[in-house]
């Protein structure tokens, strides 16, 4: 006779061994314990969006260049999406081709690019560092 949809039910005795024992899954595999890593390793093996050093030397150095007012005025220029997208080009790009478009950029935010256009951290956006 075959199969007919039915399914065979285990004992409850199949779980417990000769003894009377319940059986753990470690009976059966090999316990394994990870060796614990020293802290340099640890910042070595972090995601780059956290652990990105480039982007922490670029913000600080811009907040050494610029005072944290500045830096968030930039910052929020990025995030503002009503003056368009922000990425593949330059903030100074990005504030006159709103300009052209009639959206009315902040103009305290050119001035800013202006005398910080050497600075890479003042001319890209917050996005910059990261592949699309």
């Amino acid at each position: 006779m075959g199969y007919r949809g039915k399914r065979r039910r285990a004992s409850g005795a199949a779980c417990y061994g000769a003894m009377g024992r319940k059986r753990l899954i470690t009976d059966s595999f090999q316990v394994v314990k990870k060796r614990k890593r020293d802290c340099k390793e640890v910042k070595d093996n972090q995601s780059p969006l956290h652990a990105d050093a480039a982007a922490v030397e670029t913000e600080s150095s811009l907040q050494d260049a610029a005072q944290t007012d500045e830096v968030e005025l930039l910052k929020q220029f990025d995030l503002s999406w009503q003056y368009g997208p922000c990425t593949g080009i330059t903030r100074l790009q990005r504030w006159e081709r709103a300009e052209l478009l009639g959206l009315s950029p902040p103009i305290t935010v050119r001035e800013l690019l202006l005398k910080y256009k050497m600075d890479p951290a003042a001319t890209y956006s917050l996005w910059h560092d990261y592949s699309l």
